[in-house]
């Protein structure tokens, strides 16, 4: 039988934290010590390793996976955030095994390739498997994320995915990643689900197309648009935006870009995955948020505040339709748009629980977004809504 408890807390100490978590999570479930695995989202203000020292005291040998969110997290209580916030979802089911690993980069030099395939085969490792899981969630650092999948997708082929980049609260390089033994702010970690349920995943910008559309003529490195149909790119974002280029200038452009991003559309025309332009630069290039190659299609995306925090509530309605018996949501949600929608989190909040309708649900707020579509074909992006349903 499949169950799911949900706790939260803004105590700004760790271990208090996961003390107030952990009894909500008890009150839902009495008995949380057979739960396959945790999914923990938190400040980055925390001593993580305090905070899992009182997991693993709380819940012996319970697997804990997750990362840092950006200023907060949701659970039917609302918009959790402060000093210090925590969100946790314990999931058990009798015909679940959950394999959890995580691997850290500590070196640049380090091939985040082969690190993928590490961290697939000692998540197979963990869950006493040798065969590829039914899905599976990843966290990472924002930094390599398509090359992580790179390496899982050699040892596993195409599972599902879902999953999102860790965060801090103000893109201070200050986010962490964690399993049940280690912390580290960069690298990547996994939990595969070997299960005959069902998941199903929604992955969606929800953002408008323009008649804006250029090609990439050059790129530096894989996140550096440098041109747009031969014109810098920076030059050209502006002119689609009526815009002077020193409006959007360093960070400015992080910002101003919420509501109007750029796209590339997949081979199918079924996914526009988004590519938030994260900085201005001096020399009129634009850091993106994700990798672009030379050669494709990018599109001006758009959508107001209020078609943001609308499509939060549209896009669970639609994962309600298409799951079948759901037990838990896990929602993960860009914290662009969460700082684009500012004030106004609460509505989002609202129709979140609004629509679970009672179904425990944990949302963390990212700095990049995975998910599937319908060929299952994983893709990392920004600026976007990743929604799974697990099934019981």
């Amino acid at each position: 039988m499949f169950k799911a408890s949900v706790g939260a807390s803004s105590k700004a100490d760790p271990k208090g934290a996961v003390t107030e978590v952990v009894d909500k999570m008890r009150h839902a479930d009495e008995d949380l010590s057979s739960s396959k695995v945790v999914f923990a989202f938190s400040s980055c203000s925390y001593s993580h390793k305090d905070m899992l020292d009182e997991f693993a005291a709380e819940l012996p040998g319970v697997p804990v996976i997750g990362n840092t969110s950006h200023t907060g997290i949701i659970t039917d209580e609302g918009f959790i955030y402060g000093e210090g916030f925590l969100g946790a979802m314990a999931i058990y089911d009798d015909d679940l095994a959950v394999g959890v690993a995580s691997v850290a980069k500590s070196d640049a030099s380090q091939d985040a390739v082969e690190l993928g395939a590490k961290v697939a085969r000692a998540a197979m490792d963990s869950a006493g498997k040798t065969e590829p899981p039914a899905y599976y969630f990843m966290a990472a650092s924002p930094a390599e994320e398509e090359y992580y999948v790179k390496g899982i997708t050699q040892v596993i082929g195409r599972v599902p995915f879902f999953g999102g980049s860790a965060a801090d609260d103000a893109i201070a390089g200050d986010w962490e990643l964690y399993t049940s033994d280690k912390v580290f702010p960069d690298g990547v970690a996994v939990a595969f689900f070997y299960t005959k349920k069902p998941m199903v995943n929604i992955y969606t910008g929800a953002y408008r197309e323009t008649s804006d559309v250029g090609l990439v003529t050059k790129v530096v490195g894989d996140r550096t648009l440098a041109e747009i149909d031969g014109i810098p790119a920076l030059e050209r974002y502006a002119d689609w935006r009526h815009l002077e280029v020193d409006e959007l200038r360093g960070s400015a452009l992080l910002a101003r870009s919420v509501v109007s991003p750029l796209g590339v559309k997949d081979r199918l025309g079924d996914l526009i995955a988004i590519r938030h332009p994260m900085a201005g630069n001096d020399d009129d290039t634009i850091g993106l948020g994700n990798k672009v190659v030379p050669g494709t299609a990018v599109i001006r995306m758009q959508a107001t505040v209020d078609e943001l925090i609308d499509s939060t509530g549209t896009t669970l309605k639609e994962l309600k339709s298409k799951a079948t018996n759901p037990g838990a949501y896990l929602l993960v949600h860009c914290g662009g748009r969460r700082a684009g929608i500012g004030g106004r989190i609460g509505e989002v909040a609202d129709q979140l629980k609004q629509e679970a309708a009672g179904v425990p649900f944990l949302t963390e707020f990212t700095f990049g977004e995975y998910g599937q579509v319908a060929d299952d074909r994983n893709t990392c992006g920004g600026l976007m809504l990743s929604f799974t349903a697990l099934s019981k």
